[in-house]
């Protein structure tokens, strides 16, 4: 363990049992300066399910991640209003909440529910213990919380800590015909786990400029997860909340689609007011408004998923 003074910046290496506490005040023997130092978190040791299977066996094309480096291009709405379609065409569909700020929960008006961390940490009780019904026909919910923010601080770093979330789906895959996994917008251990266990990967992306560097960005991953741990991963890009009224957007649009040919959804998200309105009555926005333009777009993009799964490609490695 390596302390540093925060007045002189001399380190100081100490024995890692020297304390048993988290947190300590230390005094400097060349200032005589006292500061507080922390113990730092051991990575702890995952067990898993069947880590040969988590490895070996390639998801089904029905585990989809909804991802983006950048935030605020959708990636919640687009998650619950996705599953939701999917749902109204009659299919079983499950979300994951693998976010700490656990948005989509709360936007399916739930909190303080049982979450994956629970989940990992009872490993004698069955998945379908902490996955549960939503009040829209064929949609259920794995939820998040606070306590998911552990995950990251307990395992990130451990060996084939990026195959968690698949090791315990594999025992559920097979009971919904479509997975969502909503991830958060950063890389690290959620969004890892997402892709390690997805076989397809949706990208929302805003008809802005900043919104094509996260493209790039997810793209650029996507690529090395295909190398390390899921070759048969595959992404689309679905553009989101475009004005239509807008010169600029519609240039972002156009020039998306040249970078990524073959790689974006046809079906194209608009700007529409009923879906923050949705969301503040933690509502999908077909159920919130039936003439709900977006509402109406996530119909046909359901649509078109169910009927292009094969047609998807990888993008250049």
């Amino acid at each position: 363990m390596i302390i540093v003074c925060q007045k002189c910046r001399t380190r100081f290496h100490l024995d890692d049992d020297a304390t048993d506490k988290s947190s300590f005040v230390a005094r400097c023997s060349v200032c005589d300066h006292l500061f507080s130092a922390y113990k730092p978190n051991r990575v702890q040791e995952i067990t898993f399910l069947n880590l040969d299977h988590a490895r070996q066996d390639h998801a089904n094309d029905h585990v989809m991640t909804i991802g983006n480096r950048k935030g605020g291009v959708a990636k919640t709405t687009t998650c619950l209003n996705l599953g939701v379609s999917l749902a109204l065409h009659g299919k079983k569909v499950l979300l994951v909440d693998f976010d700490a700020q656990a948005n989509l929960t709360i936007s399916l008006g739930q909190k303080q529910q049982p979450t994956f961390y629970d989940a990992q940490k009872a490993l004698g009780q069955p998945l379908e213990d902490f996955i549960i019904e939503s009040k829209y026909s064929n949609l259920w919910l794995l939820p998040s919380g606070r306590n998911m923010v552990l995950l990251n601080k307990l395992y990130f770093g451990a060996q084939h800590f990026e195959f968690m979330l698949k090791d315990r789906l594999y025992t559920v895959k097979n009971q919904f015909d479509f997975i969502l996994i909503d991830t958060p917008p950063s890389i690290e251990f959620y969004t890892l786990n997402a892709l390690t266990a997805s076989n397809r990967v949706l990208i929302p992306c805003q008809c802005d400029y900043l919104s094509t560097h996260g493209v790039d960005q997810v793209m650029q991953l996507i690529r090395l997860i295909r190398k390390k741990a899921n070759p048969q991963i595959q992404s689309r890009i679905l553009f989101t909340m475009l004005d239509q009224a807008s010169h600029s957007s519609r240039l972002i649009l156009s020039k998306i689609k040249d970078l990524y040919p073959g790689e974006t959804f046809n079906t194209v998200i608009e700007m529409d007011g009923s879906l923050k309105e949705a969301q503040i009555l933690s509502m999908p926005a077909i159920h919130y408004s039936q003439k709900s333009v977006a509402g109406t777009q996530y119909i046909e993009l359901a649509k078109e998923i169910m009927a292009g799964l094969g047609d998807w490609r990888q993008s250049a490695s």
